[in-house]
């Protein structure tokens, strides 16, 4: 199956403001040719964005100058005009409170900026954990063609002969250090070697995760996933999808043709043959919900449940993307996946294509890195959505960053009522607490921290370490970074803030997991709970200005992606006024 392609050439979008000898129009070209402009720039050729997330304080997203550059090349060889525009770029790794908090911001923005200007289709690029969904979810609910283009993960980090993975040595290392396996001299020295390169983390992150997402939703060019920052080929892709966008904007090839509720069950199968981070759940959620298609977390669940885990990757496994793009990267696993019947194969890509199509003939060329389905990391993989009277509206859990002899636990609850409570407490040797007890976080989803910080994969206290235990149950409406593991069980909806019930969890209270049966229960009977509820009452008072007064008044929960409600749809790109 191909695309069927509309009638060219035809009336662009961009001559709403260019086209014809109008007052308007000679205004808008003639202000654009103080840039140096032909005569003949706006007669009738595409018009092509490049919407840049670039900024020295997304380390992640720095080097996207070049790789603007590179679309550039791509867009004038297939006979477009590209103008590169700024927005929000929210770095995981410097911006606080959590760069989720701006996941939304950056949406309105690049939403905003697209439906407001001269442009018939957008080259996005990302790169650091939140720039990819929000991206996608601006132009979701514009509708004019685009293709993502990802900014690519760092080469290998390494420490004394050994790869390290951004991120997930940061846990390792810190618990290494509590526990007295490693000096603090030697986390500082490993330090130096941990990113080494332009890019993105190297692990399967939330980076990695997104942009393979973007590649099994079909919005990019086969291959984008996994490409190094600072490997050749990736300045190839860039250019090639530049080229390939010009082809879109003539084809009317638009987001809603590619994000189809087929395509989005291909990339949670995808999420779970790679061991994907579960801030997958909550930005693919947050997308559907822009074009219109009915996703839940019961889906993910369903869909995931059945999929081997086949990339033995850090931090559920082993190696790290450079190893991933040379086996074959995303395309393999997609061919893998469906060659188990888990692909829809029609599903329709921006190659024009279906996604099948793309990758039918790759090949995987490391049986380490890329399992055999008999060799799998876990046989269930995916993310687990377990509910019960602690989690009315769901949690999730990653099975294969997580420990077999917790899948199934009951526990005395040690609660922090807050990650401030928490760092206060962890490391006193008054805390009781053992491996055998679940620690629960309170307020830290979307309207408590405010912005849902990645805190849920709290480390284990020192006196549990120093016994050589590694993992313990953690409960919270929190997030966690891809780049972490554990038994860490996340996004409790209603969260705490919200007046869910963790928020009335005590200490001493039972809690019982059972990840094959999918629940999360209090150990408290239903009177009891009411009756804590009742008499429950927020313990922080709400921003009153700013950005995040609005965050925390229109924020929805977890379980539906934590978008704002009043921007889910598709509003489309017609503009009502001219500003003239």
């Amino acid at each position: 199956m191909t695309f069927k392609k509309a009638e060219w050439p035809r009336k662009l979008r961009s001559q709403e403001w260019f086209g014809g000898t109008g007052k308007n129009a000679i205004m808008h070209r003639s202000w654009m040719k103080n840039q140096g402009l032909p005569a003949d720039t706006f007669d009738g050729r595409p018009i092509i964005g490049i919407c840049n997330t670039w900024s020295e304080l997304t380390p992640c997203n720095a080097h996207l100058r070049d790789i603007a550059e590179r679309v550039k090349r791509g867009v004038f060889e297939a006979g477009g005009f590209p103008v590169e525009f700024p927005v929000f770029s929210c770095g995981e790794s410097t911006l606080r409170p959590t760069a989720m908090m701006f996941r939304n911001l950056g949406a309105m923005d690049a939403e905003e900026a697209i439906r407001g200007n001269p442009i018939d289709g957008v080259v996005l690029l990302a790169g650091c954990d939140k720039t990819t969904p929000s991206l996608m979810m601006g132009a979701a609910s514009v509708d004019i063609p685009a293709i993502v283009v990802s900014g690519g993960p760092m080469l290998n980090g390494k420490w004394r002969g050994k790869d390290v993975g951004s991120g997930t040595a940061i846990w390792q290392f810190s618990e290494m250090v509590k526990s007295g396996e490693m000096t603090l001299e030697e986390f500082m020295d490993a330090e130096q070697g941990m990113a080494r390169s332009a890019g993105s983390c190297m692990t399967m992150g939330t980076a990695s995760t997104m942009a393979s997402m973007a590649e099994a939703l079909g919005m990019t060019l086969p291959g984008n996933a996994a490409i190094p920052a600072v490997d050749a080929r990736r300045r190839v892709l860039a250019q090639m999808s530049g080229r390939r966008i010009v082809d879109m904007v003539k084809d009317d090839l638009k987001p809603s043709d590619v994000l189809t509720r087929e395509a989005f069950e291909n990339a949670i199968r995808v999420n779970g043959a790679i061991g994907g981070s579960t801030n997958a759940v909550l930005h693919l959620l947050a997308l559907a919900g822009r074009i219109g298609i009915d996703l839940s977390l019961d889906d993910w669940d369903r869909l995931g449940r059945d999929v081997p885990t086949i990339v033995n990757l850090q931090p559920s496994g082993k190696f790290l993307m450079e190893e991933f793009y040379y086996a074959g990267g995303l395309p393999a696993v997609m061919r893998a996946v469906g060659e188990l019947g888990l692909l829809h194969k029609h599903a329709l890509a921006v190659t024009g294509e279906t996604i099948w199509d793309g990758v039918k003939a790759v090949e995987n060329y490391d049986h380490d890195v890329i399992l055999p389905v008999d060799k799998a990391l876990t046989r269930s993989g995916g993310i687990a959505v377990l509910r019960g009277n602690l989690a009315p509206g769901g949690a999730v859990l990653k099975p294969s960053a997580a420990s077999e002899h917790l899948m199934r636990h009951r526990g005395r609850a040690v609660v922090f009522e807050s990650i401030e409570d928490y760092h206060a407490r962890i490391n006193d040797d008054a805390l009781d607490i053992d491996e055998n007890c679940v620690m629960v976080l309170k307020y830290c989803g979307p309207k408590g921290y405010p912005g849902m910080a990645e805190v849920g994969n709290m480390g284990l206290p020192a006196k549990v370490l120093k016994k050589g235990v590694t993992d313990m149950i953690r409960i919270s409406d929190a997030r966690m970074s891809g780049t972490a593991y554990g038994t860490v069980i996340l996004h409790t909806a209603p969260e705490a803030a919200a007046g869910g019930p963790l928020a009335i969890v005590r200490n001493g209270d039972m809690i019982e997991v059972d990840v094959p049966a999918r629940t999360l229960h209090l150990d408290v009977s239903d009177a009891e709970i009411a009756e804590r509820l009742a008499a429950w009452n927020p313990p922080f008072d709400k921003p009153k200005s700013g950005y995040a007064m609005l965050y925390v008044d229109r924020v929805m929960q977890a379980d539906t992606g934590a978008d704002f409600d009043f921007l889910r749809g598709n509003r489309g790109s017609h503009v009502e006024r001219d500003s003239h």
